[in-house]
């Protein structure tokens, strides 16, 4: 049987809260301050609303997923098997590259703690963030 492997995109920088944000909290920020160019916006608008529509959102099934003061440090990661979810992730990587946010892949067998999962993704706590969580 083979194991299961988690793949993550996610920035270089720590978040205050201390964890590496994911490459669609960091295009959500840009896109907020008004930073993206008419194409990147429509990429942006268009593939959030493909993802919205096609895949599960974790916030739906448990409000306190991203919850910090509930679970400290959680991010998502996809399944390895999610190859759509992921394929999209490069438009992503490429705005986020044109506004010169570093960003990394990242893989793991075990990234954390698993609080929520469909099919094609699971939330987790971060090891780290169970060893020394914040206030």
């Amino acid at each position: 049987m083979r194991k299961v492997s988690y793949v993550r995109f996610q920035g270089t920088v720590r978040h205050q809260r201390g964890h590496f944000p994911g490459i669609f909290g960091l295009a959500n920020g840009l896109a907020r301050e008004g930073k993206l160019t008419e194409d990147q916006h429509r990429f942006w608008r268009t593939n959030n609303d493909w993802y919205d529509a096609n895949y599960p959102n974790p916030s739906d099934t448990d409000p306190t997923v991203y919850d910090h003061h509930v679970h400290p440090g959680a991010v998502a990661w996809f399944k390895s098997s999610a190859r759509e979810l992921i394929k999209r992730a490069d438009g992503y990587l490429e705005i986020l590259a044109a506004h010169g946010v570093d960003c990394q892949r990242v893989e793991s067998p075990n990234p954390g703690k698993i609080i929520y999962e469909d099919e094609y993704q699971v939330v987790v706590v971060p090891r780290e963030a169970l060893i020394d969580p914040t206030p």
